[in-house]
């Protein structure tokens, strides 16, 4: 029994050789997200879509008209129609925890580009314009070790944040959907208010869009630091502008925006204090790896009519 899959990415060799032993009976199909002709072409065809960013709408899901399974490559499936994807009897599955470790190590990453002054000072050592040194870094820049860290989301990427720069000597505080009865937890007033570093962590829903708008951020320090590698939408980005260029925040480190991909003329490109990276932070080989594993998996449970796993819709179909 053959399953096939549309893949709505574009491999590299090492991606296509780990799906070389299952080819006997799994047959991918790549499409790469920008080509929506390959793309409806495909769908029809499909057993299961393995599905990243590009939107999923309800058109889409009613085109496909033998799929079985929609596999988020990641965790947030807000990019999919789900209530689509019930009604037409098609599970819905995600990948909690598979980006994890990436997606935090990229966290990182900006939060310290962030507080160093990175891509200024990259941009001034390449004019030789480096020396002398800057006399303000010495006010300015610090030791994330110094910080104390804000996480707003308490799941898989923010805990693992939390061991990486706990481990630097960071002060750790958090905040989630209530108080959890840890030590670190906050209100989200209290956190925007005494943390020096705030990284964003959340699903894009309803209640989060739009959650650190004008409001928020003027609760922030003025020479604090936002992240932001989780939904471009839980920033209000017109807001974060504004208190970037008047100073009333430091800097932003931004892997998401609202609008993807971000426009060339998106006003946050323009400015000094903000370090950018094009939705990236969960793609590394590793994740890869990690994703084609338990993507493979659920394909194999579906041959086999095993239940499958992280479905987020409770549909259970039979093959």
């Amino acid at each position: 029994m053959t399953i096939r899959v549309l893949a709505h990415f574009v491999p590299g060799d090492k991606v296509r050789g780990l799906l070389t032993p299952h080819s006997d009976w799994l047959d991918v199909r790549f499409c790469a997200e920008s080509d929506d002709d390959a793309f409806h072409r495909e769908l029809p065809e499909a057993d299961v879509v393995w599905h990243v960013l590009r939107p999923l709408s309800a058109g889409d899901v009613d085109g496909a008209g033998k799929c079985r399974l929609i596999h988020k490559l990641g965790a947030g499936v807000n990019t999919i129609d789900v209530d689509a994807a019930t009604r037409r009897g098609i599970a819905v599955a995600n990948m909690p925890g598979a980006n994890a470790p990436s997606v935090a190590e990229g966290t990182v990453l900006l939060m310290l580009a962030a507080l160093r002054r990175l891509v200024v000072l990259d941009r001034a050592t390449r004019a030789g314009a480096g020396w002398p040194s800057d006399p303000t870094l010495g006010e300015t820049v610090r030791d994330i070790g110094g910080c104390t860290v804000g996480l707003v989301g308490y799941g898989n990427v923010a805990k693992r944040v939390e061991t990486i720069v706990s481990a630097m000597g960071a002060t750790v505080v958090h905040t989630s959907t209530g108080d959890d009865g840890h030590r670190g937890w906050r209100s989200l007033p209290d956190l925007l208010a005494e943390s020096d570093v705030v990284s964003l962590h959340l699903p894009l829903t309803d209640a989060t869009r739009g959650l650190i708008g004008t409001e928020g951020l003027a609760a922030m320090r003025a020479d604090a630091v936002l992240v932001n590698t989780s939904r471009g939408p839980i920033v209000d980005e017109s807001a974060l502008v504004d208190a970037l260029r008047d100073g009333r925040l430091a800097a932003a480190g931004l892997d998401v925006f609202g609008e993807e991909p971000v426009p060339a003329d998106n006003p946050l490109l323009a400015l000094d204090n903000v370090v950018v990276t094009p939705h990236v932070t969960w793609y590394t080989a590793d994740t890869m790896r990690r994703y084609l594993a338990e993507a493979v998996d659920n394909c194999e449970r579906l041959r086999d009519g095993r239940e499958l796993a992280n479905v987020v819709n409770g549909v259970q179909p039979t093959w």
